[in-house]
């Protein structure tokens, strides 16, 4: 899912910076114009470290393997606060474990912030709904967590499919992508477990962490 130096063109990753100036601003923008804009960075902060973390456990699906982002989870439960989280938590995965990049950092962030912030609209739909609380819950919670790593990941091919440099073996490369796009299917149904059963138990233990 993270995107290493040197993989995309200098155009690509400065559109990507841009992008992410923009949402970086909307997103804290949203954050100030809430009563207090601290109460939910000690969350943020908390999600922002799992997402780091997660992104080392490592899931074999031959031919490649996959790990897990959490970018759904962190949208659904963050809100604006997610964008931000994703960023920080990006940059300090390129300087310190050299997962990812810092030239491709706008556009991983881009890619994992905006999808969080689409997840994140997605499980505040829930309350457009008069089901059973629980059942809703899992539900939404399942498609906010499977939709911000689906997005992403499709996201992510067309970049690599259109950026691919003209000195390598195309179909190769090609073949490559296309293996690890598919290789994230069972990953959003991972995720979207995942995310399903943390909202429930958030839900039932501290319920106050899932009004944004």
């Amino acid at each position: 899912m993270h995107i290493p130096d040197g993989i995309l063109p200098t155009s690509v990753c400065l559109a990507g910076y841009a992008v992410t100036g923009v949402a970086t601003w909307y997103s804290l923008g949203r954050i100030n114009s809430q009563d207090d804009p601290r109460e939910g960075i000690p969350k943020a902060s908390l999600l922002a470290a799992a997402f780091m973390v997660a992104s080392w456990i490592h899931i074999p699906i031959p031919p490649t393997s996959v790990h897990l982002v959490l970018i759904g989870l962190m949208g659904a439960i963050l809100g604006c606060y997610a964008f931000p989280a994703i960023l920080i938590g990006l940059f300090f995965q390129a300087v310190l474990f050299q997962h990812g990049g810092l030239t491709t950092l706008g556009i991983n962030a881009s890619v994992m912030g905006i999808s969080a912030l689409l997840a994140h609209h997605i499980f505040q739909a829930r309350n457009l709904f008069a089901w059973d609380g629980k059942i809703k819950l899992y539900v939404f919670g399942f498609i906010a967590g499977a939709f911000g790593t689906g997005i992403a990941a499709v996201v992510m091919f067309v970049i690599l499919f259109n950026t691919i440099p003209a000195h390598l073996d195309v179909a190769a490369e090609k073949a490559g992508i296309y293996a690890l796009t598919l290789a994230h299917v069972p990953l959003m149904i991972i995720e979207g477990l995942f995310t399903a059963l943390v909202v429930i138990f958030l839900k039932r233990v501290k319920p106050e962490l899932l009004k944004m």
